[in-house]
């Protein structure tokens, strides 16, 4: 049984539409309810930020500052995480001339250096409605999920990817300009293939990992999703690192003119698409319902969930921002059973409490009304 990270602090300010509030919260299950524009998601988007990257938004942060506040923001809390108790608080300082810092984070009172220190005391994973086009959308938006999976067990991986992202860049300049020394780009493109292949192989073994949970776990009211990935080496995936990066080096340089001609690197990780099918239907999951598609990620994000407790022992801690809008009484049930069986601490919104009734006694409820939070009645 995996062991839990769970808040029992959350306080913000300047945060969206909060000037100031605090939630005190005592490890059980929290579900936010109240109108839509309220502010759930928000208090969902603060937790976010307890983990690597630009929150589950991926906003400018200074974006998340409140309008007419100081023009930066807080996001503090107290967490029983992997590496016992810890204060964690970020945010952003707003300087002279309205213009805005870099994100700050403490650990302990302690300045940190990365966020990615953040990864050492929870795991936390999000399900928003911004997410139910994952499947219909452009391949972007499944790669950068995919890379959110990778992240969560794999905390380098978001490293490796903005390395390679800034090289290319680098390439791309050099190509345009049509002037450069073959010994500099050559050195770019090594770095480019380095890179490359390490996200290539932290990617397949993510979805290896989730093909051999799915043919081991118990039978689920939501369907299974098989995972595949193309577009880069296709079928050569299982070929050694070195032979893999050695290939790209080849492939960079002998697409010097073609990508100098199309104003970017034409070929490589950052065209890869993640492909989807509906297990049971053996349907890709484009071609399925909008119903669905939803089921389909909620299983997906579950097993992900799975294994992230099994790799590091700890439940990682779960954003589920109207997550029950969309299905059934049964189903509702089904899932809140399941969550709760992971073993951890989640936050859920949505307009209406009594659909979360099935949670009984297992969560925490609160009211949330524009810019404020109240405890609801248990």
């Amino acid at each position: 049984m995996a062991q839990k990270t769970s808040l029992s602090r959350l306080s913000l300010t300047d945060f969206r539409n909060y000037a100031a509030a605090s939630l005190k919260l005592d490890g059980r299950h929290v579900v936010l309810t109240g109108d839509n524009g309220a502010g759930k998601t928000n208090l969902l988007e603060a937790v976010s930020f307890l983990s690597p990257g630009r929150g589950l938004r991926r906003a400018v942060l200074s974006d998340a500052a409140r309008v007419g506040g100081s023009g930066g923001f807080t996001v503090f809390a107290d967490l029983d995480g992997m590496d016992g108790e810890v204060a964690i608080g970020t945010g952003i300082e707003a300087e002279a001339g309205g213009e805005t810092t870099s994100r700050k984070l403490r650990i302990n009172g302690t300045p940190s250096k990365s966020t990615e220190e953040l990864s050492d005391h929870a795991r936390i994973l999000w399900l928003t409605p911004s997410m139910d086009g994952l499947f219909t959308g452009g391949s972007s938006d499944r790669r950068r999920f995919l890379d959110r999976l990778v992240l969560s067990l794999d905390a380098a991986h978001g490293r490796r990817a903005s390395d390679y992202e800034r090289a290319m860049r680098s390439r791309n300049r050099l190509l345009s300009e049509g002037r450069f020394d073959p010994a500099w780009i050559t050195a770019i493109e090594v770095q480019m293939a380095e890179l490359g292949i390490a996200m290539a192989a932290a990617r397949q073994e993510m979805l290896g990992l989730l093909r051999r949970l799915s043919n081991t776990s118990e039978e689920s009211p939501f369907p299974t999703p098989v995972l595949a990935l193309e577009g880069f080496f296709d079928g050569r995936q299982d070929l050694p690192a070195t032979e893999l990066e050695d290939a790209y080096l080849d492939l960079l340089r002998a697409n010097r003119g073609r990508d100098a001609a199309a104003g970017r690197t034409t070929e490589g990780p950052h065209k890869v698409d993640l492909l989807v099918r509906h297990r049971e239907k053996d349907m890709d999951a484009a071609r399925c319902s909008t119903g669905e598609q939803k089921a389909l990620l909620i299983g997906l994000i579950l097993a992900h969930a799975r294994l992230t407790a099994d790799m590091t022992g700890y439940a990682p801690i779960l954003l589920l921002d109207e997550i029950a809008a969309h299905l059934d009484e049964g189903r509702r049930a089904a899932l809140f059973d399941l969550v709760h069986g992971l073993g951890g601490q989640s936050f859920m919104t949505g307009t209406d409490r009594s659909m979360f009734s099935a949670l009984a006694d297992r969560a925490q409820f609160f009211t949330v009304n524009h810019g404020g939070v109240e405890p609801g009645a248990t």
